[in-house]
């Protein structure tokens, strides 16, 4: 199923190899063309071909335009105040980078990613998620289910340490770090009043003062 959504939008480099699933090769159309049969082959073939961001998420293809102003301010201002931090640690920070999961290769692009500039990678775009060391995501109207219930389950399967969800439309807007994955879910969960300062654990170990998103 294809969904369109308006949406806006560790490890330790020491990290196991992960495996990486075999790749089908399409099937040719009657007219000659490669048919597409699947939405991981759906997404490839948008990958260069479009700037609208696009996912799968849970068997579901979600595409969508790139952030509103106040979306993208979040998160650039995140990205800021993690900056020197990271580059402390000898890590790399990004803002909308494609990522995917181990084995299914199911597409993601997190609002902020942490990872080893050696994180394992799947061709030349897409880092393993099993690499990362903290995702974050910033909620928006059409993320809301996504970001809240769908993407903790998928990060913690995944296997990455830290997940931050800053959620500016909820009442109160909230801040919520997610840690400790274990069995496909996070066991540790934090979440504050935005304003509040919030502790982002190991290996993150950083106080983050979320006035930054006022």
């Amino acid at each position: 199923m294809v969904t369109t959504s308006r949406r806006p939008h560790a490890r330790s480099a020491s990290a196991p190899e992960p495996e990486s699933a075999p790749t089908a090769e399409p099937t040719p159309s009657p007219q000659g063309e490669q048919e597409l049969t699947t939405l991981r082959e759906i997404y490839d073939s948008l990958v260069g071909r479009t700037k609208l961001r696009a996912e799968i998420i849970n068997g579901r293809l979600i595409v969508s335009p790139v952030g509103t102003p106040e979306h993208q301010r979040a998160a650039a201002r995140l990205l800021r105040t993690l900056y020197d931090h990271v580059e402390r640690r000898g890590w790399d920070a990004f803002a909308g980078l494609d990522v995917c999961m181990d084995g299914s290769r199911d597409p993601y692009e997190p609002d902020l990613v942490v990872a080893p500039p050696d994180a394992p990678r799947w061709g030349g775009r897409e880092l393993f998620v099993s690499g990362l060391i903290m995702v974050a995501e910033v909620v928006s109207e059409s993320s809301v289910r996504d970001d809240r219930e769908e993407k903790p389950g998928i990060y913690a399967t995944g296997r990455i340490p830290v997940f931050l969800v800053v959620d500016p439309i909820a009442d109160p807007a909230s801040v919520t770090v997610y840690s400790a994955p274990k069995d496909g879910q996070y066991t540790t969960s934090t979440t504050v009043t935005m304003g509040k300062e919030i502790h982002l654990p190991d290996p993150i170990d950083f106080t983050l003062d979320t006035a930054v998103f006022l």
